[in-house]
């Protein structure tokens, strides 16, 4: 066959996606129906995105996979591009390629391709059920649920196959796509394996979701609470008896943790609540929200040496956008797109070695003032140079090369989720809802911000940072 392109779409092969896909998403005016950073520097658009899930190379799919959620259910919310989306990825299911194991994003152990695209269905069909604002703005979710019943249709086959990863995403998926009104006949059939299959599943969010649809059906769910809840105490108990030396339970419970099967939820969804999608908290009446932080003035004219911090004119100008980017640089860009977007290389590089494998780990760009930092040659934390450093801002309010505690103070109180914030050992301060960490870094005899931009699988910092990071003076 030949390496023809679909009209309109030159980033989507012909050959790569099955007919019903490529109909789709022919038939569909993306131009029209932009993601959450359509038309930013460096990040692909849907087709680009959809032409990629089923590309030969491996570390194509995963990162198509990750744009999938970073892109197009950006925090909870879903985009114009959103339900075709969902409508052309359902048409890929039944694709051999979609067999194909792989470790994706934010999840534990392995799994196809195909149990990996009906998470992903599940995640689009629970945000579709929110209210608007929530979920994103009416429009939005209104074709999102209007698309309900042919994603029904197209994930049914799945609810009864023998890989128990698939049947799980596509129970989940089914379970949430039964909240449209027009499917609720269908409810009898699934609430026995929803039970059986569902409700036992390793995966935190796959429980959740059994009963708090078993329940919605009016079905008795006090035993999946009270297993839960037992689940979640044991788990508690054994966690701070494996964290305390002078316990003579200690191997014991770390013994049976190891034990446990590990859960597969994304971190963002472990104990998944639509509850917790709220609204702002607003300041108590003598708490008045901070200002905004300031980044200092930086050194005067000819100032040299090594402490030399820059002034405002001296720094780009850059955006910072929650698990999707930051200026011109996108998550999951190679060290080769990088170099292209800033276009400059880098004035040191690290690497590690495994066995005949050599993998990036980080990369220092001396002219942007940035260091970014890889996994599996993939980029997935940036980090801004206090003094020399691009100024990022999150809502027109500076990150780079401030005072550490107004960062703080000021990201506290914009913080709406429980659990949302964390520490690192040295006690930077994490936000979970931003992926963004806050660590100091020494400009002479004070301290300025020096901004982390993460992925998710880069929030535990202690473990996630190499030790260079850690003595970066």
């Amino acid at each position: 066959m030949s390496n023809e392109s679909t009209p309109d779409l030159p980033c989507v092969p012909v050959y790569s996606l099955p007919p019903s896909a490529h109909a789709e998403l022919a038939g569909t005016a993306w131009e029209e129906l932009p993601h959450v950073c359509t038309g930013r520097h460096g990040v692909p658009d849907t087709p680009g995105i959809l032409g990629a899930v089923l590309a030969a190379d491996p570390a194509r799919r995963v990162r198509a996979v990750g744009d999938l959620y970073r892109l197009l259910l950006h925090q909870d919310q879903v985009f114009p591009a959103t339900a075709p989306a969902a409508l052309v990825l359902a048409c890929l299911l039944d694709d051999p390629r979609t067999l194909a194991e792989d470790r994706w994003e934010r999840r534990a152990g392995w799994r196809s391709l195909r149990a990996e695209l009906l998470n992903w269905l599940a995640v689009f069909a629970d945000i579709a059920r929110l209210d608007a604002e929530d979920g994103g703005t009416a429009q939005n979710l209104a074709a999102a649920r209007t698309a309900r019943p042919a994603l029904h249709d197209r994930i049914a086959d799945f609810c009864d196959v023998g890989d128990p990863l698939v049947k799980e995403a596509a129970l989940a998926a089914t379970a949430l796509l039964l909240a449209d009104p027009a499917l609720a006949s269908s409810v009898p059939l699934y609430a026995p394996a929803i039970r059986e299959v569902l409700a036992m599943s390793a995966d935190s969010y796959y429980r959740w979701i059994a009963r708090e649809r078993l329940a919605a059906w009016g079905e008795d769910v006090t035993g999946l609470v009270t297993a839960e809840e037992q689940r979640r105490a044991a788990l508690d108990r054994a966690g701070e008896l494996a964290e305390d030396p002078f316990s003579q339970d200690q191997e014991q419970a770390i013994r049976w943790l190891e034990e446990q099967p590990v859960d597969t939820a994304a971190p963002e969804r472990l104990g998944h609540r639509p509850g917790e999608r709220t609204a702002p908290i607003p300041a108590a009446p003598h708490e008045p929200a901070p200002e905004p932080p300031v980044a200092a003035s930086g050194s005067g004219v000819g100032r040299c040496g090594p402490w030399r911090v820059a002034r405002a004119e001296e720094r780009a100008e850059w955006t910072f956008t929650p698990y999707v980017g930051v200026g011109p640089l996108h998550f999951g860009m190679t060290l080769e797109e990088i170099v292209s977007a800033l276009g400059e290389g880098p004035a040191v590089s690290s690497y590690s070695h495994h066995g005949e494998d050599r993998q990036l780990n980080y990369a220092d760009f001396a002219e942007s003032g940035i260091r970014a930092l890889f996994h599996d040659d993939r980029l997935g934390c940036i980090a801004a140079d206090a003094l020399t450093g691009p100024q990022v801002r999150l809502d027109a309010a500076s990150l780079t090369g401030c005072v550490p505690s107004h960062v703080e103070e000021w990201l506290v109180h914009r913080t709406t989720r429980p659990g949302s914030l964390a520490y690192s050992v040295a006690g930077d301060p994490v936000f979970v809802g931003l992926g963004l960490a806050i660590r100091s870094q020494r400009a002479d005899d004070v301290v300025l911000t020096r901004p982390l931009f993460l992925l998710h699988d880069w929030l535990d910092l202690w473990h996630s940072l190499p030790s260079e990071e850690w003595n970066f003076a």
